[in-house]
């Protein structure tokens, strides 16, 4: 009896250690990769001002960055590129821009989604914003600043916060919005975070 149990303990703590083991992958190994690539897409960024990476008609190629997006509640190093594309292919790179809503600072709903626990967990700590909080989004043709008007919780086939009017289909939009999205709670998918803003400013680029 005492061998069975020793077995079944030394079994158990192995089986412990390998769940340790994978959830640290998780929110450790899988960051790694998603920090070198932002790496390499701001860089490109900076240098190519991102809307070159188009595929002829002016679209931007899936997996390709946008924009840069910065969040001064979140600190002064809070810094990432927006890919295109919400695949999750894209979303290990960073924030993914919903294919098809709006671009930064154009009339409609720009929308991205996010990883909120692995691959950098960009979107992690966007609870903690609040009405009024800016988000900055940089693109090649402007900076644009939006500021937070509301957050909610919603069911994950509530898509209806993605449309140029939230919640609104039918409704042509007037305004130019931002909606980040993410899992809610934190480790789980049961629902969706999501963080809506209006654009508030705009400032040409001379460089």
């Amino acid at each position: 009896m005492r061998t069975a149990l020793r077995a079944i303990g030394e079994i158990g703590v192995a089986a412990g250690l390998v769940v340790l083991l994978f959830y640290a992958y998780l929110l450790w190994g899988t960051g790694s990769y998603t920090e070198r690539t932002q790496r390499v897409l701001q860089r490109g960024l900076t240098r190519e001002l991102g809307w070159r990476h188009t595929d002829g008609p002016g679209r931007i190629r899936l997996g390709h960055a946008l924009a840069l997006l910065r969040i001064p509640r979140l600190g002064a190093s809070y810094r990432y590129a927006i890919v295109e594309g919400v695949g999750s292919a894209e979303l290990r790179k960073g924030p993914g821009h919903y294919p098809g809503t709006a671009l930064p600072g154009q009339i409609g709903n720009f929308v991205i989604s996010g990883h909120r626990t692995t691959y950098g967990a960009p979107f992690n700590r966007i609870d903690e914003l609040r009405r009024g909080d800016a988000i900055v989004v940089e693109a090649s043709d402007a900076r644009y600043t939006y500021q937070v008007v509301r957050t909610e919780i919603v069911r994950p086939d509530d898509l209806d916060v993605t449309d140029p009017v939230p919640g609104r289909p039918a409704q042509r939009p007037t305004l130019a919005l931002m909606t980040m999205t993410t899992c809610h709670p934190k480790f789980s998918a049961g629902q969706r975070l999501v963080v809506q803003s209006e654009l508030v400013r705009r400032e040409e680029r001379h460089d």
